[in-house]
């Protein structure tokens, strides 16, 4: 077994349990909430709704979230540990950058891009969340996160991915990476980060997979190494409940169980969605998978040892190889 570092503190991998990979408990924009706060609301209220659904998803057999919002994403890891403190639910915190295109600003003129052999100080600062602690809380990172869309590997996000990169290289940290897998981002993934930079795929989620139906190109994925992400259930916008459940039995029968995980990218509260268009999307949240999809896919021939290794093995296997 391994020591998986969460927002609680350390606990054994073998104690992990059932594990979404891929959730938010708050995805906030900081400068609209810093001076539009009547957006926010109530803290408190917002704190007891997080705790209400974590334990809701505690019912429904989980036991750990990992939650990959870093900045660019409004990460505030003292409300996180509220909210943890209240609920039975392992929740694992990451370090990153999260940018379809340019790094913040912050980074303009520091680091590489003051000349190549400049060190990056992103790599450094996501270190130190990993070994020291996030935000001057005890609270230490063990997730790496970045990011890559349609946009593609533009200079900010190439940056940010092998800073990612090498700050994995250092620490043993797994990845999570969101891509875009309709225009293939995860072979842009596969260049830089691993050909180039030397991580391992194995050590890389990539995040979003099951956004595509394409069998074959996330067949071609799996086979270099990589773990996919199936974990956007719910989020039924430009795809159908269906069309995902269904990708999601079909690499079933493929063989590949072993090397996916299982999530909704759900969260407490978003604000990107206007409140009023969330019925929109009565699925998404943190249950959906075990009220709908596995029921969904049970009847039609994935059986319940394939998905407890989705939801299980395949998450403690990935946390035990750092």
């Amino acid at each position: 077994m391994s020591t998986i570092q969460t927002v609680g503190g350390t606990v054994d991998s073998g104690d992990l349990g059932i594990t979404l990979m891929h959730e938010h408990i708050f995805v906030l924009t900081p400068d609209i909430q810093q001076n539009y706060p009547d957006e926010w609301g109530s803290e408190e209220d917002r704190v007891a709704d997080a705790v209400g659904k974590l334990r809701k998803a505690y019912h429904a057999g989980v036991r750990t979230i990992v939650d990959p919002t870093v900045a660019g994403l409004g990460r505030y890891v003292p409300r996180i540990e509220r909210v943890a403190s209240q609920v039975p639910v392992n929740i694992v915190a990451a370090t990153g950058i999260y940018t379809y295109v340019d790094a913040p600003n912050f980074f303009m003129y520091r680091g590489p891009a003051l000349g190549p052999a400049v060190p990056d100080p992103m790599v450094d600062m996501f270190v130190r969340d990993i070994t020291e602690g996030i935000s001057g809380t005890s609270v230490k990172a063990g997730m790496l996160k970045c990011a890559i869309d349609h946009q593609g590997p533009t200079g900010g996000v190439e940056r940010v991915m092998r800073a990612v990169a090498k700050a994995h290289l250092m620490t043993g940290t797994p990845i999570t990476v969101h891509t875009h897998p309709g225009s293939e981002a995860g072979w842009h993934v596969k260049r830089v980060m691993c050909d180039e930079e030397g991580v391992d795929p194995s050590r890389i989620v990539l995040g979003h997979s099951g956004d595509s139906t394409d069998c074959g190109h996330l067949a071609a994925l799996a086979d270099a190494g990589f773990v996919l992400g199936m974990d956007r259930f719910g989020i039924n916008l430009e795809t159908t409940f269906e069309a995902r459940a269904d990708t999601l039995i079909e690499m079933v029968r493929r063989g590949y169980a072993d090397r996916m995980v299982l999530s909704q990218d759900a969260a407490c509260y978003i604000d990107w969605v206007e409140p009023s268009l969330m019925p929109a999307l009565p699925q998404w949240h943190y249950t959906h998978v075990f009220e709908d999809v596995f029921p969904y896919v049970l009847e039609r021939g994935v059986t319940q040892e394939q998905i407890d290794t989705m939801l299980v093995d395949v998450p403690r296997g990935f946390f035990e190889a750092s």
